[in-house]
């Protein structure tokens, strides 16, 4: 059966406790019998002495046998796994270790330990083999003991720096690594001591000391050993390095960030002040956007990198740093006040470069630049780097930089200079290639927010141009306007608001809106408007005036959608004024008769002197160019004292609700409150329904009715009599003399004289003489004639023929204006201009 001695030699080569030995001879035939290999395979020695190891094993592993004896006969061993069968035949796997027994001249003996591999997690290894594994592993592995003292470390340890295992024996992870927050490490080793449970995947970040000036990242996981009676001996750890893993999260995550904050707003500089906001402390401790005077001011920058010979206006647009001891204090967020953040930034001071800095080189190549260890006496830092406003001592002390040109579309719009101070490790190629990344995706922010400034720009200055400076002065109405456009793309929309003075002392009031916004919409307000005083000018009631702009919309829409590829389609200002809503009104001084007609408009609201409000019903027609019903006129007389609102439905949209019920009870509210004049009213008005930035543009409205004096009105029934138009005369001079207006009444004889026989001439029924004094003097003569007199250039031997064209030399301007019944041919004089 063979030697206690020769099975204990076999135990301590193999570190097997449990193996069930036997003994083979060189032919592989069992020549000793344990009492272990009888517990295993149930065989009693005698039945298995003189078997060959091939009758023990099952029949798939019988044939590998003698080639196996073959291989350890020449290998001098052999280990593996074989399935034996018991002596119940129950097949059982089994690793099989084969090694000498006894060297000899004749045939070997061959020790054969076999181990169950039931319920075993698989190839127990031998000791020298274990030693290897964690030896030669490139993962740093270490023990230590319950004092938490190194007492075991591999080789794949010294990487991390602290010299070899040796070297490491009876000290602290402290001792060893200074560059760490060993505390908080030590702290995972106490938790594992104390409850048993491994730690796995623990992340640090710190300095160890084979790179003392470069943050690495670590992995670790932390596992207890105990004894054999279950006490704690200490914990063994796995530490691998994951720095390129961890340094290209740090990047997905800043660039996240930066997708996330970058841009979102269309302002100039808040954009740059969020690209210095994001890449603070993240990537550097002090970050400065300088760009172009011209992309401030929403500019277009010469394309393609500055050449360097002209002299080059840089505006500091943001800076942040990260000071010591106040993590991120420096950090300005988007909706902190602008003012406040430019006054302790210095933002919008100058940004001066010396020639020839990496900041000039920059803008001129297009190109960035890095430098790992900057001359901390370089001059060139600092004038333009922080700014001349402002700039420390910290600012001056910065060990490595880059400077990255800030580029979108091809165009170069200034450059972003990036500060490290406080972090030791340098600016390497990935820092740069990520700074590069930050910038590119802020460039086209700022690209966009300068072309957004340009077309605001643009656009305010058009609306200004198109809405009225001022409403002019006249005594039907006093009148306040307030316009608020909505947060839109240029901030500007179609939207507006006129006040046109109309024949004998009228006036009309008028409020529309143009779908859309930014300059299509303006430029299309601009038009209608325009139509809307050429259509006042002829004196039509509200209906037409509003069914002539229909035809025009509609045709021109018609027009330019006709129009050849690359031709007036162009510019589609005017097919975008289909749909735009109008609301027309006329409102007379001399009797309080309002009429007013709707174009896919809402009503107005009436203020009465009594403080009732309402709102008029007045029948909706369809928008202009949309087609649809005729539109109607409504009239009603207004007290004196009353007061209009007209205003677009951006006014009542603001609100919550969107039934129109309870946004016009929102109005009324809002219109219910007193102010001191109606301009604060009208303001007041807009503040309460409409917010800093509506979501749609609002414009308001408001006239305050007035009536002219009946003194100041003078008016007569004439007969149709040529002999009337010499009574006509003096009693049109009386008047005037009762006036005060004695120097305008030869003028105004030869007028009424004009007007009255040329109703008499041309027209039948009775007649009517008006005269209103109002900034002006009216004459106006009532007839029923249809026939619109028209000017003649008579020749010398003509007779008549001159009337009309002595009103229109002597007056300052003439017209006409029909009625239902007939019509009204007027004219007036200036009462501040001396007469001819």
């Amino acid at each position: 059966m063979g030697t206690f001695e020769e099975h204990e030699v076999a135990r301590r080569r193999f570190d097997v406790a449990d193996a069930a030995p036997l003994l083979l001879d060189a032919a592989g035939v069992v020549t000793s019998w344990s009492a272990g290999a009888q517990r295993l395979l149930a065989y009693p020695a005698a039945e298995a002495v003189g078997r060959p190891l091939a009758d023990l094993v099952t029949e798939e592993d019988a044939g590998r046998v003698p080639r196996l004896v073959e291989q350890w006969g020449r290998d001098g061993g052999w280990a593996g796994l074989l399935s034996v069968r018991r002596a119940d035949g129950r097949p059982v796997r089994v690793m099989v270790r084969i090694a000498a027994a006894e060297e000899a001249r004749g045939p070997s003996r061959w020790l054969a330990l076999l181990s169950e591999m039931a319920g075993a997690p698989g190839w127990d290894m031998q000791r020298t083999v274990l030693e290897q594994m964690v030896d030669r592993s490139p993962i740093g592995i270490a023990i230590v003991d319950t004092d938490l003292r190194y007492v075991w470390s591999n080789a794949a340890l010294a990487q991390f720096g602290g010299g070899p295992p040796v070297r490491r024996l009876g000290l602290r992870l402290a001792d060893i690594q200074p560059g760490l927050d060993s505390a908080a490490i030590e702290a995972q080793m106490r938790h594992v001591l104390a409850t048993g449970e491994p730690v796995i995947g623990y992340e640090h970040v710190g300095s160890v000391r084979s790179a003392p000036h470069r943050e690495t990242a670590h992995v670790l996981s932390f596992t207890r050993l105990d004894d054999e009676r279950g006490h704690p001996m200490g914990v063994y750890y796995t530490v691998v390095d994951i720095t390129a893993h961890h340094r290209a999260r740090q990047r997905l995550a800043l660039l996240d960030r930066a997708g996330e904050y970058i841009g979102r707003s269309l302002d100039i500089v808040r954009t740059a002040q969020e690209l210095a906001d994001v890449a603070v402390p993240a990537l550097a401790d002090l970050v400065v956007v300088d760009l172009l005077e011209s992309v401030l001011r929403g500019a277009e920058p010469a394309s393609g990198p500055l050449d360097g010979t002209d002299p080059v206006r840089l505006r500091r647009a943001g800076r942040t740093s990260h000071q010591e001891g106040d993590e991120g204090a420096a950090h300005t967020d988007a909706h902190t006040d602008a003012r406040s953040t430019a006054d302790a930034l210095g933002i919008g001071a100058p940004a001066v470069y010396p020639p020839g800095s990496p900041q000039i080189r920059c803008l001129a190549t297009g190109r960035s630049w890095r430098e790992e260890r900057l001359d901390p006496l370089a001059r060139e830092w600092g004038a333009g780097t922080p700014g001349s406003q402002g700039a420390t001592s910290w600012d001056l002390a910065p060990h490595s930089a880059m400077v990255v040109p800030v580029r979108a579309r091809g165009v170069t719009l200034g450059v972003t200079t990036f500060f490290r101070r406080h972090r030791q490790e340098p600016f390497d190629e990935d820092d740069l290639s990520l700074a590069e990344d930050l910038v590119s995706r802020a460039a086209v922010c700022v690209d966009n927010a300068r072309r957004y400034t340009r077309e605001r720009d643009a656009a305010l200055a058009l609306q200004r141009n198109l809405l009225p400076h001022r409403l002019p002065d006249q005594d039907a109405v006093e009148v306040a306007a307030c316009y608020r456009p909505a947060n839109e793309l240029t901030g500007l929309g179609g939207d507006w608001y006129d006040l046109i003075p109309l024949s004998g002392a009228r006036v009309a009031l008028v409020v529309g809106e143009v779908p859309g916004h930014g300059i299509d919409a303006a430029a299309a307000m601009g038009r209608l408007r325009t139509a809307v005083r050429t259509l006042a000018a002829l004196d039509l009631p509200p209906h037409e005036v509003l069914a002539h702009l229909d035809d025009l919309v509609g045709r021109t829409a018609q027009e330019e959608s006709a129009a050849p590829e690359g031709g007036a389609e162009d510019d589609d200002d005017s097919t975008q004024a289909v749909g735009s809503g109008c609301l027309y009104v006329v409102h007379d001084p001399v009797d309080g008769r309002c009429s007013m007609a709707a174009a896919g408009h809402p009503a107005p609201a009436v203020v009465r002197p009594d403080g009732t409000i309402t709102f008029v019903e007045l029948p909706q027609g369809p928008p202009l160019g949309a087609g649809g019903p005729p539109f109607e006129s409504v009239e009603m007389i207004l007290p004196e004292g009353s007061t209009l609102a007209l205003y677009t439905d951006g006014l009542l949209a603001c609100g919550e609700e969107w039934s129109e019920d309870a946004n016009r009870e929102r109005l009324r509210k809002a219109l219910a409150r007193s102010a001191p004049s109606l301009d604060l009213r009208c303001r007041a008005v807009v503040d309460t329904l409409a917010p800093a930035r509506p979501r749609d543009d609002v414009a308001l409205l408001m006239a305050r009715t007035r009536r002219l004096d009946a003194d100041r009105v003078a008016s007569w029934e004439l007969p149709a009599d040529p002999a009337v138009v010499a009574d006509a005369r003096k009693t049109a001079g009386r008047r005037l003399s009762d006036w005060g207006l004695d120097e305008l009444a030869f003028i105004t004889e030869l007028v009424v004289s004009e007007l009255v026989t040329n109703a008499i001439r041309h027209a039948s029924g009775p007649i009517r003489l008006r005269l209103i004094k109002d900034r002006t003097l009216i004459c106006e003569v009532f007839d029923s004639g249809a026939t619109a007199p028209h000017l003649r250039h008579p020749r010398t031997t003509d007779e008549g023929g001159r009337g009309l064209l002595l009103v229109s030399q002597f007056t300052q301007r003439w017209g006409t204006r029909f009625l239902p019944e007939g019509k009204v041919i007027w004219a007036e004089q200036s009462l501040t201009d001396a007469p001819l």
